[in-house]
């Protein structure tokens, strides 16, 4: 298959826009798991791609990091939203700096996730949300959409009110949170558009938010002036001050982690990177591209991990082991009226959140603190509510091959986060909002399986990512690590239950069955990542077979695939699920030229079976 590029210039990038290749469909016309959207519907990068520059030689070029870089500072912003800024100051003023080396463990574990989801997107072209439309049955791949959604719309609620409060502090308590919320509706479906003026510009936009974060975030960490070496010390040294976590350090050491891996992430970096022009029938542009990504996923998450230390170390600093009277002194030495309100005068340890912590800034450092705070918080919910956005857009179009027009899909998955969003606004004040962080958090925490087992399952799958598919070692550290985040987490969601939910035995009875569902559901998609592991004994036994069942769409359904491995034994099976041969003798440096009208190159290291017909 031939293809003709549309190249431009934008700026210091070049573009192509990009001719769609449909895949194939039914006779109907009916959307089927081989059926992609078309150009014009696609999220994102609807209409371009980013082609990435071609250099005289074969080591790192800067060049071409340039033209990578964009995806993983967007993918990077989840990590700097409203219910992370919140999670860190809380740790500030419980642990103050003992915490900080969960922080950095947290963002590398992060960083191993979406490594993978990276590389899934890079090799096959297709985002995670799509390749579980291909590979899961139909009730299994729904209710994972069903998960995903209560992941985001928890995730929405941190972000859209934590700008609403940000504006709240802005306008002087003038605009109310449920308006504030309203207006992060209406400028978020601004902003979402600003694609259509260029790929590039809608990057530039998100690093110009991120940089705000930093300045703004990086100004409180000045003038509060915390001790740099108790930071270095928290970072790398667990055992700091002593390792006498109680229960409250150890449930915010858990908050934290529940906070930064968010299930939603995986499944928008997946799709983010399908906005550069890669080559995927040559393994080295493969290989090229997971390099410069993973390159950009480093750096980015660097800098959101210096943002959040910052916010650590302000309110560490400011308010470990502080009282409400405390604070309340420290306002009326000020004169400062709104945080003499805000703070009652009494002896209970300060219950910090994200409006508090803005108040006492103003209190310590006059009310410009408190406005810068409140500028780094609306630039976090904006650029966090735009990227939740465009993870529920993925989430639909991939689970549900929804062919809606992409307004259409704007809308639906802005009007599922933001009802709810907009109900608990108006009705709840602001002590109730800022109760709800570890609420949402948890919710968040039960639905990172639904992203991490998907995620190892096809990277480690040698029919979906061939060569590139994990290794050993690659199969063992990141399952470990998915092990441990979910049991971190579940042991988080207990504890939220005990402490924030009613002592009810209804809704103990409602959470066992739920749980019970739940683990059977886990349970599916560890056999089923075991299976794309490997495990053939497994995969072959008759339950396995019937009910969960191997991949929907063995060709994953691309008229123009990429190659994916120079193994022989893939090319083997490829050809004989197509019965495009007559006669075929596998070697493993060899390949014997009886098969119809295949060139003796296909035994060559760059090979495209797509260009060759079969009769």
């Amino acid at each position: 298959m031939h293809n003709s590029y549309d190249v431009r210039s934008s700026d210091d990038t070049t573009v192509t826009t990009v001719p769609h290749q449909r895949m194939h469909e039914s006779d109907a016309g009916k959307p089927t798991e081989n059926t992609s959207l078309s150009p014009n519907n696609q999220t994102y990068f609807a209409d371009e791609r980013v082609q990435i520059p071609e250099t005289g030689h074969t080591g790192f070029s800067f060049r071409k990091l340039w033209a990578f870089t964009g995806p993983g500072f967007l993918m990077s912003i989840a990590y700097l939203d409203p219910g992370n800024i919140e999670s860190d100051l809380q740790s500030g003023v419980v642990a103050r700096y003992k915490l900080l080396w969960v922080l950095l463990s947290a963002t590398v574990l992060g960083l191993v996730m979406q490594r993978l989801s990276a590389r899934l997107g890079v090799v096959t072209g297709l985002h995670l949300a799509e390749m579980c439309y291909r590979q899961y049955k139909k009730v299994p791949r729904f209710i994972l959409w069903i998960m995903i959604e209560i992941a985001i719309i928890g995730s929405d609620m941190q972000e859209v009110i934590g700008t609403a409060i940000a504006l709240y502090l802005l306008s002087s308590q003038v605009i109310p949170i449920w308006a504030g919320v309203l207006i992060t509706v209406i400028d978020t479906f601004t902003f979402l558009f600003l694609d259509k003026y260029g790929l590039r510009k809608l990057e530039f936009f998100f690093g110009f938010l991120i940089m705000i974060m930093a300045v703004t975030f990086g100004y409180e960490y000045i003038v509060s002036a915390p001790s740099q070496i108790d930071v270095i010390r928290g970072m790398f040294v667990p055992w700091y001050h002593g390792m006498n976590y109680d229960n409250k350090v150890l449930l915010q050491a858990v908050g934290i982690v529940g906070a930064v891996i968010m299930p939603h992430n995986l499944y928008l970096h997946s799709a983010l990177v399908k906005s550069r022009d890669i080559d995927r029938r040559q393994p080295a542009k493969i290989k090229d591209a997971n390099m410069y990504y993973f390159i950009e996923a480093c750096i980015a998450l660097f800098v959101s991990f210096i943002i959040n230390v910052f916010v650590v170390a302000v309110f560490a600093h400011g308010l470990f082991d502080k009282t409400n009277n405390d604070v309340h002194k420290i306002c009326e030495a000020s004169n400062y009226t709104l945080g003499i309100n805000t703070f009652d005068k009494n002896n209970q340890t300060l219950d910090a959140d994200l409006y508090k912590a803005g108040v006492f800034l103003g209190c310590s450092f006059g009310a410009i603190a408190m406005y810068i705070w409140a500028i780094g918080i609306l630039a976090a919910g904006q650029s966090s509510t735009m990227t939740g956005t465009y993870a529920g857009q993925f989430a639909m179009e991939g689970f549900l091959n929804l062919q809606w027009a992409r307004w259409k899909r704007v809308l639906f998955t802005r009007t599922i986060a933001i009802v709810p969003t907009f109900l608990v606004a108006f009705f709840a004040d602001m002590t109730n909002l800022s109760q709800m962080n570890d609420i949402l958090n948890a919710i968040m925490s039960l639905q990172l399986p639904f992203a991490t087992l998907p995620t190892i399952a096809f990277t480690s799958s040698a029919q979906i990512m061939g060569e590139f598919r994990n290794g050993i070692l690659n199969k063992i550290v990141s399952t470990a690590l998915s092990v441990l985040v979910i049991g971190i987490n579940i042991y988080f969601v207990i504890q939220t239950v005990q402490e924030d939910l009613p002592h009810n035995w209804a809704i103990y009875l409602a959470m066992s069955i739920y749980a019970i569902f739940y683990l059977a559901f886990c349970i599916y998609l560890a056999i089923h990542m075991a299976v794309s592991m490997g495990a053939t004994s497994l995969g072959n036994n008759w339950f396995v077979t019937k009910y969960i069942g191997t991949p929907v769409s063995t060709t994953l359904g691309i008229s123009n695939p990429a190659v994916y491995a120079r193994v022989k034994l893939i090319l083997y099976m490829t050809l004989y699920k197509s019965n495009a041969f007559t006669y075929f003798n596998l070697r493993i440096n060899h390949v014997i030229a009886n098969v119809r009208r295949i060139p003796n190159a296909i035994a060559t290291d760059s090979y495209d079976i797509s260009q060759y017909a079969f009769s």
